[in-house]
This record gives C-alpha cells, structure tokens and sequence, in this order.
C-alpha cells in the first residue's frame, strides 16, 4: 500500500445497472456531469496498489513505480476537492511494510518527505488539512519532524480532510486502542465497553467512517486497513493499477457508489 476497469458489484440493487460508464464511453465531463453532488460519499479510503507490478511492465526499477504513484495522488486529492469531498484517507505505507529491503524502504521515505516540501504549497493554496494515522512516533525522525511541520501549517485549514495512513494496520490500531481503554477502565469504575467508546480510542476518532473503499490493482482483500471503520463501507475495486489512476477513476468509482442501495443489514427500500 505504498503511494501506491470496470469495478465488480458488490451490492448493487440491479444487475442490469452494474455496467460501468467508462465501458458506456462516457468523457470525464459526461461522468462528472452524472455524479448527483447530493449523494456524495463523505469519506473516501483508497488502498493505493500497483506500483510495483506499473513498474516491472514497463522495467523500471520499483521505485519508479512509488514516483508514478505519487501523481496518482495528486489525482486523486484534485478529483474529491472538484467534487467537494469532505475526507481522503490513502493507505501510504502499512506495519508490514518494514518487511520489504530497507534500500526500498528508505526510499519510500525519501519520496514522503519530497511529496510533503512539493505539495505544501499546493495544499494550503486548495485549503486542505493534512493528517496521519498511525503509528508515527516509530517512523524515522526526518520524517516525523517533516510531518509535524505540514500538520501544523495546515491545521487551520477548512477543506478537504486529506489523511495519510503512514504505519498503519488496523489490528495494531485495534490494540492501541484496547490497551488505552484498559487504563482507562482500571480508572474508572463505572466504565462500560461500547463501540462508541471502541471508535472514540481509535486513530480515526472525529472523522466520519469512510462510505467508499477503493482499491486498485485489481485485489480482492482489504490488507488490514481500516478494519473496524469500513464494516459498513461500499468497496469498489479496479483492475487498473496505482499510477495510471485518475480523475476519471474515482469520478467513476463515486457514480458507481451512487447506483448501490445501501441496506446496512436491513432489507433497503426496495
């Protein structure tokens, strides 16, 4: 999940209805002129997949891939700010991506720190507020201060919630938050487990849970990213890999939102 057609139906109300508007044709005008902007989803996550297989096609070295990947980025903060999304969260770089050689690793970091002193301009000129989930205190200390910097000087920023889940994995989420709310209970002893309480101790607390998940590359898995907060989110998945997103991809991932009924567990309106 490192910077990272025609998506499946996953619960859509009518067959028939499940035919992209990519495979229709459709110029990205036509689709966003399709997009009714009072159904919006609230909250975007996207699991940025496909670097690494963008680069072997064209044999580039891995890296190459991460680099393509960060317009992808570009992309996609630009498409949800066009359509006056309230938040955008991309899974940037997840607990097991330590796995992976350090001489990789230390250059995914290094294209962090690049993408934060490239973009920050461009961020506070678009009014977006930047924050991160995660375990950050663990990443390396260059990063760490290059974060807090951006964090800071976008704080008072008022559009678009741009969050970038850096060391991140939603079981260590989980457990950070259950051993905050075991002091607590040791605390207090009226204290009562709810999944309010849950939500509240999570990285994410104050942020609406994401309606649509996306994932590129063509992956049927959510690898470990927002567990708790996507039990009722809308998965949309694209063959299409990380770098060659676009504006046109999520437009068509947020139509493609739009045409589902969401039931959560109970019978639609149908």
């Amino acid at each position: 999940m490192i910077w990272g057609e025609g998506s499946p139906d996953f619960s859509s109300s009518s067959g028939s209805d499940t035919k992209s508007a990519v495979n229709q044709g459709l110029t990205e005008e036509q689709l966003l002129a399709c997009i009714d902007r009072s159904r919006l989803p609230h909250h975007i996550a996207v699991i940025m997949d496909g670097n690494g297989r963008w680069a072997q096609k064209r044999k580039l070295p891995r890296i190459a891939g991460h680099r393509a990947g960060m317009r992808a980025v570009r992309q996609a903060v630009e498409a949800c700010r066009q359509l006056g999304i309230p938040y955008l969260t991309l899974y940037a770089f997840s607990v097991e991506n330590w796995k992976r050689p350090q001489t990789e690793v230390d250059l995914l970091m290094a294209l962090l720190r690049e993408y934060l002193k490239k973009e920050m301009p461009e961020l506070q000129r678009q009014n977006i507020r930047l924050l991160v989930i995660g375990r950050m205190q663990e990443l390396p200390k260059s990063v760490q201060h290059d974060l807090r910097e951006a964090l800071e000087s976008t704080r008072r920023n008022t559009g678009l919630q741009l969050t970038l889940a850096l060391n991140y994995g939603a079981r260590a989420e989980l457990a950070d938050a259950f051993r905050k709310l075991m002091r607590l209970s040791k605390r207090d002893r009226k204290f009562r487990m709810s999944e309010e309480l849950i939500s509240q101790n999570l990285y994410t607390r104050g942020m609406p849970d994401p309606d649509l998940l996306i994932r590129t590359s063509g992956e049927m898995r959510l690898s470990n990213f927002l567990l708790w907060q996507a039990a009722y989110a809308e998965l949309w998945v694209t063959d299409t890999l990380w770098p060659d997103f676009t504006h046109k991809d999520l437009y068509q991932a947020v139509f493609d939102f739009q045409r589902r009924e969401r039931r959560y567990g109970g019978l639609g309106l149908s």
